[in-house]
This record gives structure tokens, sequence and C-alpha cells, in this order.
């Protein structure tokens, strides 16, 4: 179903519930790895997600047509990340090293991971990068997305973006590097 006829049919309080499963069905998975990307474990992603979808639902009756639907939820998805991995520095007082340490543990134990040494070097490297520099990098290198698109979704310009991306590949190469 097309995100214009899902607006539609979510509109229509008979057909609120059915047109937000199938909104839910859409956009779950993208928006579930979009996240875990960020903060790698699984139970925190999936809170998360249900955070994201918990949002949407309560919003999307004022979701205004000017932007694509999946830019918006990409953009809510991107602010509860950002949110979480800074309520998370915060409230363990922990400087952004101990979060990068715990989360790199979390990597080298995760079955979606283990086994493969390049990748696990290659999301070590990512973690290594601040958290908006990785959602860049993420979003360009794994999501394959335009830098118009996600100008829309993080409201930088495409320059900044390009300028974040080629600074966050420079990094990730020098890693790469060492031993």
């Amino acid at each position: 179903m097309e995100d214009k006829e899902l607006l539609e049919k979510f509109a229509n309080p008979e057909s609120r519930n059915m047109a937000f499963n199938q909104l839910v069905r859409k956009y779950q998975q993208k928006v579930y790895w979009h996240i875990r990307k960020m903060v790698i474990d699984h139970d925190d992603t999936d809170d998360l997600t249900q955070e994201v979808f918990v949002k949407i639902w309560k919003n999307l009756e004022n979701f205004r047509k000017d932007a694509q639907l999946y830019t918006w939820i990409y953009r809510i998805a991107t602010n509860e990340c950002l949110s979480f991995l800074s309520s998370k520095k915060r409230k363990f007082f922990l400087p952004i090293n101990d979060v990068t340490a715990e989360l790199m543990e979390k990597i080298e134990s995760s079955p979606d991971i283990a086994g493969d040494e390049v990748q696990l070097k290659l999301q070590k490297a990512i973690l290594k990068l601040p958290d908006k520099q990785r959602l860049v990098f993420n979003m360009k290198y794994f999501d394959d997305m335009k830098y118009e698109e996600m100008s829309e979704i993080l409201g930088t310009s495409v320059g900044a973006l390009k300028a974040s991306y080629h600074i966050a590949v420079k990094k990730i190469e020098e890693y790469l590097k060492q031993d």
C-alpha cells in the first residue's frame, strides 16, 4: 500500500487501526535496523522501535504532507536514538569512551556479527565515531540514502552531511589500518 493511501485510511476512524498496522508492517524492519546500528543492543532497539511507533500513532494525524512519510518516520527514529544515547551518558555519568566501550562489548557478543572478523572491525570503527557522524555514515553507507533525504531527516545542509560522511570515512579508514 502506498503511503498516500495509508494516510487516507488512517484519517478515517473506521480504517485507522488497519492502516496503522499496515504502516508498522511496512516500516518496522527499516526502523529497527536504523536504530540497531546506533544503539547495538537488541533489547534497547526493540524498546526504541516501540517508542517510535507510539509517537507515530500519537502524531500521525498531524503529519504535514509536505515531506515524505518515511522521512518523517526516520526523523522520529533518529531523534529517539540520539536522545537515548544522550540520556544513557547522562544517567550513568559515563564519559563517551565508556558508552563506546559498552557498545563494543555488545558488538563482540552479538550473534549477528560474531565470526566475521572484517565486519566486527568495521563495526568497532563505526562505534568510534561521534553519534551524529555515525548516524550520517550509517544512513549513507548501509541505507544508501541520498544526501537530500538525509538533509530532510536530520535538518542539516547537504554540504555539511557530505563533509561529515567524508570525515567519517577517513576516520574509519585510519582505524582499519591499525592492527
